[in-house]
């Protein structure tokens, strides 16, 4: 049988572009390409989510890293952004600002100015304290002032010495002298003109000393009165100088605060602060009268805040919390590391004598109130891996507010001096970016989830390879010259990296969608043109810089090779071997694959335990190989035992595997040596084979094919390439094809064959030089053929089981209870 008609042309093998399509010197000379390509869906998606303003319309992009899935909504968002200024549509942008709560300090209060106002507003505050201080301390250092408290005191001082001096001629007129005492004043008995001692007093007879006391005690009576009626006196003088420093302060600070009520009128939370304020200044006069108070040259604050904890002059203080003076339309935000204070804003403290203090001036936004009115940009796997930040963004999308609160107390942690700042509200668009994955658990996981992000944005990692997108394409290589500062391509070098996008997908007519390696492509290709001092970056550039990266990246490839050279890997490129077969594996590390051949054996024998998988046995084997090898059985039984019970036990091997099996891809592989181990026909060891199958025998495409087939290719080269070596792959798998074109030219030269099939019966054909045969109208199948040993072979399995149970039976040994096998 020859296996020609089955041999895949060289010119089937690689797609290779035309640079005659680009009309042009180089790319310098075409207009860079900003936006992305072929990305219609989720362009789509993205245009809808961000024009709809109804709550719970956030963005979910999903798709694979390196497709440009940021960069392009990003890009969008600006040019929805142009689009609207172009219509002459405006933008309510403010600005936010954390004020001083006079009522509850630990939670400060947030109020909104228009943009542009807040540090504004900031600074007027800043010039009030300044004027009231100046202005207060010049009215309370005047002499007319000086005069008219010094006048109110020494009126008071006249009638207090008034009281002091009528009880005091009363008490002589009694007998008794009044003196101060360090304790008050005191009433002492006088004898001759002067002060009775106490030795004086206590040779008095009792009678005398009652009397002295009984006048004692009425006198200390009315001096009571009277320090009742100085006390009042004292506090009508100290309430009149009160009144004195209020009038003033009320008369010098209404004036102070006429132009700031007026200008911020329209904004009742600004207008109740600037009350507050005026109130809190009327009744702290005594801060205002002296001068600026010194600064501790160590610490940095005020003594007087030393002394009690606290700034007398917070109040005046303002946090500029979101400053929009700069934005230009909508904020874009991307926060790149969205922990909890990245996220939602942070409350930093200031270490003060063995604590920490805080205050409405230490809270710092984050990318959230930041975003406040535009758009936030957050990658979906750090929000979901950084704690706490997940639930805290659901919660801020539902509520529409954004709280600055302390990681500490979102872990149940104690936090020193805990504010409670009001929630700032918020109306932003929230995109998330992850891969499709992430966004099905969360669908299915997340209840929440479809409520919040009810648009998903799809991005395909590979496009449709049409003459548009090509040149779309060397647009977007023009675009990445510029960006990169590298040199421009020529046709060739374009040609040579849209034929590579279509190998990274491993498909002809499409192209690979993920942006950031071709940037990569881009930046290594320039290097490699810059060794050669070139003017620009060619097809050979293109081709150094790819295999270059491979050499870089296949180590563990090569020692694998020098396994199999050395025969410490045993794998035959030559001669004929009953029941083995040379699969084909793809080991994928990290931005890396490579493919070896695996020494794949089967053995057939009397019995009916089936097809034995003995990488399952050993539980080296994968759900979905060990379904491929479940396959077989079935398949053997459709086309083999339609007349008799499949009698059949078969062990299958990856020869040397120690590691885990997975995928269906080597289904027909086992397959076919079970059949070569049937008929007993020796399969061609210089041909390897992958590819799946199903019950009917229909070959299924795989993935990996073009590694497969260079990884063959390798070895039989290493080994010496005979002209007859090659690979077997499924007929579907032809559109797969982009092979490297060392590869192509052997198999031009005849030193290489690729081989496709459509069944298994095409397969064993081409694996073993004899004819597959198919069903006659008698139902057998033509002698000599594959089919017809291996149903031959089966039958007589049969026959001889069916007679070592009759044997047994009639030799009075219990037969096994499978009663189908002696029908």
């Amino acid at each position: 049988m020859e296996p020609k008609k089955y041999e895949i042309p060289a010119n089937d093998l690689r797609w290779e572009c035309d640079p005659k399509l680009f009309q042009f010197q180089c790319t310098k000379d075409l207009a860079p390409l900003r936006e992305f390509i072929g990305q219609d869906r989720a362009t789509r998606a993205v245009e809808f989510g961000l024009n709809m303003v109804n709550s719970g319309y956030n963005i979910y992009v999903a798709g694979l890293t390196g497709t440009g899935k940021m960069s392009m909504v990003k890009t969008y968002i600006e040019r929805i952004i142009k689009e609207k200024q172009a219509r002459g549509e405006t933008f309510a942008l403010e600005d936010w600002c954390y004020l001083y709560n006079f009522k509850e300090p630990d939670c400060p209060c947030i109020a909104s100015l228009p943009q542009g106002e807040g540090k504004s507003f900031k600074n007027k505050i800043s010039e009030l304290l300044a004027r009231v201080r100046r202005e207060l301390g010049q009215a309370f250092s005047i002499d007319e002032y000086k005069k008219q408290k010094q006048k109110t005191i020494e009126n008071g001082q006249a009638e207090q010495q008034k009281i002091v001096e009528q009880i005091s001629e009363e008490s002589r007129r009694e007998g008794f002298a009044l003196e101060m005492t360090p304790v008050g004043p005191a009433l002492i008995p006088i004898k001759k003109g002067h002060p009775m001692q106490e030795s004086e007093y206590l040779t008095l007879d009792e009678s005398s000393k009652k009397k002295i006391e009984a006048k004692q005690s009425e006198l200390r009576k009315k001096l009571q009165a009277s320090l009742v009626t100085i006390n009042a006196l004292q506090k009508k003088t100290l309430e009149l100088l009160q009144k004195t420093d209020k009038d003033i302060g009320e008369y010098t600070v209404s004036a102070l605060f006429v132009g700031l009520v007026e200008g911020y009128s329209g904004l009742p939370a600004v207008k109740q602060y600037l009350a507050d304020l005026k109130t809190y200044i009327l009744e702290n006069l005594e801060l205002f009268k002296g001068a600026e108070e010194p600064v501790n040259p160590i610490l940095g604050v005020p003594v007087s805040q030393l002394v009690s904890g606290r700034n007398p002059f917070l109040p005046f203080e303002v946090n500029v919390y979101v400053d929009n003076s700069e934005t230009k339309g909508p904020p874009v935000i991307i926060e790149s590391n969205p922990n909890f204070s990245n996220v939602f804003g942070k409350i930093e403290r200031r270490f003060l004598f063995g604590g920490y203090l805080s205050d409405h001036t230490m809270l710092k936004a984050g990318a959230l109130s930041q975003a406040n009115g535009g758009y936030l940009l957050l990658s979906a796997n750090d929000v979901l891996t950084n704690p706490a930040v997940w639930p805290a963004l659901k919660r801020a999308i539902k509520n529409k507010e954004a709280k600055t609160e302390d990681p500490f107390e979102q872990f149940g942690l104690i936090a020193p001096q805990g504010l409670k700042p009001e929630p700032m509200p918020v109306k932003v668009k929230v995109i998330l970016t992850g891969d499709d994955m992430l966004y099905q658990l969360l669908s299915m996981y997340d209840e929440d989830f479809w409520e919040i992000f009810k648009v998903k944005a799809d991005f395909d990692f590979e496009i449709k390879r049409t003459d548009s997108n090509m040149l779309a394409y060397a647009a977007f290589l023009s675009g990445c010259c510029d960006e990169c500062q590298t040199r421009h391509f020529d046709p060739g070098g374009v040609a040579k990296v849209i034929e590579y996008s279509a190998r990274m997908v491993s498909d002809r007519d499409r192209l690979s969608s993920r942006f950031a390696l071709v940037k990569d492509w881009v930046e290594e290709a320039n290097y490699w043109a810059g060794q050669e001092n070139s003017q620009f970056i060619s097809a050979r550039h293109v081709q150094k810089a790819i295999d270059e990266k491979r050499f870089r990246h296949n180590l563990l490839d090569e020692k694998m090779r020098d396994m199999i050279n050395l025969g410490t890997i045993m794998i035959d490129t030559s001669g004929a071997v009953v029941g083995q077969v040379n699969g084909l594996s793809v080991y994928a590390l990290g931005d890396t694959m490579f493919s070896k051949p695996s020494r794949i054996t089967a053995k057939t024998f009397l019995g009916r335990g089936g097809v034995i998988n003995i990488e399952r046995e050993s539980q080296l084997s994968g759900p979905v190989h060990n379904k491929g090898v479940m396959i077989l059985s079935g398949y053997l039984g459709w086309k083999y035992a339609q007349d008799r019970p499949l009698s059949l036990s078969a062990s299958l091997c990856f020869e040397q595997s120690y590691e885990g099996v997975e995928g269906d891809s080597a289904s027909s592989t086992e397959l076919y040596a079970i059949l070569s181990s049937l008929a007993e026909i020796p399969i061609k060891q210089n041909l390897a084979v992958t590819g799946s199958v199903n019950q009917k025998g229909e070959l299924q495409p795989i993935g990996g094919v073009n590694h497969k087939i260079e990884g063959f290719f390798q070895v039989c080269q290493s080994n010496g390439l005979t002209g007859d070596q090659g690979v077997l792959i499924p007929q579907q798998n032809l559109r797969n094809l982009m092979l490297r074109e060392d590869v192509v030219d052997a198999v031009r030269n005849g030193k290489f064959h690729v081989y496709s099939a459509k069944t298994i019966d095409e397969g064993i054909e081409i694996l073993t030089g004899v004819a597959a045969g198919l069903r006659q109208a008698d139902g057998n199948y033509p002698e000599g053929s594959v089919n017809y040993l291996v149903d031959k072979k089966l039958r007589d399995m049969a026959e001889r089981l069916k007679g070592f149970y009759y044997e047994e039976k009639h030799d009075g040994h219990k037969a096994l209870p499978d009663k189908s096998i002696l029908t």
